[in-house]
């Protein structure tokens, strides 16, 4: 399937078959997410593999917006791996190197037949220590996967798209 083709069926997937996704499935998946590109090539990402009833029960009772999928990858960063600009305090790229990552995630997915969401909105602080991720990572977004129920939909907001004219400008 061409890319365009992929980028305009993939939707957020916010209801879940009870489908357990495979061993070779998540493979595939974190295979993918290891040939993002990062900051420098450092790498700093980490993929937390939530997929244990422990694991997803506890993160369904964190945040309603993991939508009970079968398998939910947590994506985090290390602070001191992600890469620094040294040209202006404060600019890093763990959060870009994390985005890019769950980007081949998420249309490895897509192309797979599974449906993922992008979550943001969720307790970070609260989340990291219920899994006890280290001190120097931080977390970025969860992405719940699996097949979508028979009667998920895109969301109205799917389709609202700004018009380029609005979003690009020449200089």
């Amino acid at each position: 399937m061409e890319f365009k083709e992929l980028a305009k069926e993939r939707y957020s997937v916010r209801s879940y078959k009870d489908t357990k996704l495979t061993k070779e499935q998540i493979d595939r998946l974190l295979e993918v997410s290891n040939l993002a590109p990062t900051g420098k090539n450092n790498q700093p990402h980490r993929i937390y593999v939530l997929q244990s009833e422990e694991a997803l029960e506890k993160i369904n009772e964190l945040t309603q917006c993991a939508f009970h999928a079968p398998v939910v990858f947590m994506f985090t960063y290390n602070l001191d791996e992600d890469w620094k600009n040294f040209r202006e305090e404060g600019i890093r790229s763990g959060i870009e190197d994390v985005s890019i990552v769950a980007c081949h995630v998420m249309f490895e997915a897509q192309e797979m037949g599974l449906g993922t969401c992008w979550v943001n909105a969720y307790p970070n602080t609260a989340v990291e220590q219920a899994f006890n991720i280290p001190d120097d990572e931080k977390s970025v977004l969860l992405m719940p996967i699996g097949y979508p129920a028979d009667d998920s939909v895109p969301s109205e907001r799917h389709e609202l798209k700004k018009s380029l004219d609005k979003i690009v400008r020449y200089l």
